[in-house]
């Protein structure tokens, strides 16, 4: 298994000239936009559709209110680590995983927009299998791979505006080594960043960019703690050629 990685969104327009047809991505945005989507499907939700853009996602709201029932449909998502309230919609959630409780999200399809997390994903269209995936289900997310995965397997890390971040990165490490393979340098950067940081993860990953944004905004700041959990849950979340992510 070949196992290459992509350290910042900066990169991501290219695997737009890319065929990935036989390529499996992983995506990961710990803080925290796959941690919360894999949370929302532990939890129940039915579908979580990601969008880049807020009026977009106001827009698949309306069309598909027309179709079900409006209380199916959530609204979530974040501008600035914040729930996003624009033209005079408040959404439902934000982009905390705690909000993300069975009562509020069971038999729901969440339509959801993050500054990175959401672009990243929708970044790998075309891929053969497309995974969202976070520490909260990594061993799960590794075992689907093993099992299913193409000889190609890119990891995607959604970072911060266009720069790496220090979480994803090392979630990406953690991923490698748990699937082995041929590495690629960068996969090698990510593998070792881990290792010098498995032994004081949280700490680690508090002290990241990212984290010290959270933690500065007190209703948040234990999301930092809860995405850095290693493996509660065995649920393994993929994106569907339709663009909504399920549960495998």
């Amino acid at each position: 298994m070949k196992i290459e990685t992509l350290l910042t969104p900066a990169e991501l327009p290219a695997l737009a000239r890319r065929d990935l047809r036989g390529t499996a991505c992983v995506v990961f945005d710990i803080l925290r936009a796959t941690s919360t989507f894999v949370t929302a499907l532990q939890n129940g939700a039915k579908a979580i559709i990601p969008v880049s853009e807020i009026a977009e996602a106001l827009e698949i709201k309306k069309a598909e209110s027309g179709k079900r029932k409006a209380e199916t449909i959530l609204l979530g998502g974040e501008r600035n680590g914040v729930r996003i309230s624009a033209n005079g919609i408040d959404f439902d959630l934000g982009n905390s995983p705690r909000e993300y409780t069975p009562e509020k999200v069971r038999g729901k399809t969440i339509v959801s927009t993050t500054t990175n997390g959401t672009r990243a994903l929708r970044a790998c269209a075309g891929a053969k299998i497309i995974l969202a995936s976070a520490f909260l289900n990594l061993a799960a997310t590794a075992k689907f791979l093993n099992q299913f995965a193409s000889s190609e397997v890119l990891l995607v890390c959604a970072g911060t505006g266009e720069s790496a971040a220090l979480e994803d990165v090392l979630a990406a490490g953690a991923l490698a080594g748990l699937l082995g393979g041929e590495f690629s340098d960068v996969t090698e950067i990510a593998s070792r960043a881990f290792l010098a940081a498995k032994n004081d993860l949280t700490a680690v990953i508090a002290s990241s960019q990212n984290a010290r944004r959270l933690l500065a905004i007190p209703e948040l700041r234990a999301d930092v703690a809860f995405c850095s959990q290693r493996d509660i849950f065995k649920t393994v979340a993929e994106m569907k050629p339709d663009g909504a992510i399920r549960l495998v």
